[in-house]
């Protein structure tokens, strides 16, 4: 293989191909994830609390095995749009690493959340909003960077409520900050 010499201009053209390509990536079918996670995390979030405060259940937290198959589903689902991609740039590693990072902190804080008193609403909240923040700023999509506030106010206010209220209080903020703005992602890939 023999090497080219770009001009600038050459050069700023192919580098901005490729933030375009790497946009597109998420663009399209970016908003799976988001829906397919809000609407399983508010179900889950609802029915938890439900269980918890207005019935005698005694394991209100069965509930959340939904998220299993949405596991599956949603590791699926990447694996197969990673192997669509036509361009995988640093920006496209890069986001996917910003939701590992998140779920990471997310299973040590479910791991520990004995430790926090069951109290751990509002650190899941914490990870959820910087993985949606981050996301909106790399994909410059402002109903993501809002969502992401909204998450983390949502996280404040469970900081201030009871164990049970936070699932209500979770299942609002994830409403706002993932569901909200997955439509409206949703409405961008057409």
């Amino acid at each position: 293989m023999s090497e080219q010499t770009l001009t600038n201009k050459e050069s700023l053209a192919l580098i901005t191909e490729m933030i375009g390509q790497a946009k597109k990536n998420y663009r399209k079918g970016g908003s799976f994830h988001f829906l397919l996670w809000g609407w399983v995390v508010m179900l889950a979030n609802l029915g938890h609390y439900y269980l918890e405060g207005f019935t005698d259940y005694p394991h209100p937290y069965l509930v959340w095995v939904i998220t299993f198959p949405a596991g599956i589903i949603s590791g699926l689902y990447g694996a197969r749009q990673s192997k669509q991609a036509t361009v995988v740039s640093h920006l496209d590693r890069l986001y996917g690493q910003v939701w590992i990072a998140a779920g990471v902190g997310i299973v040590i804080t479910l791991i520990f959340m004995r430790n926090l008193s069951f109290n751990h609403g509002a650190m899941i909240l914490l990870f959820a909003a910087m993985g949606t923040y981050l996301s909106g700023q790399m994909l410059r999509f402002k109903p993501l960077i809002l969502g992401g506030l909204a998450l983390a106010v949502a996280a404040v206010v469970c900081f201030n409520v009871s164990v049970t209220d936070q699932y209500l209080v979770s299942a609002i903020g994830i409403f706002l900050g993932y569901i909200v703005p997955g439509y409206l992602l949703k409405s961008k890939e057409k």
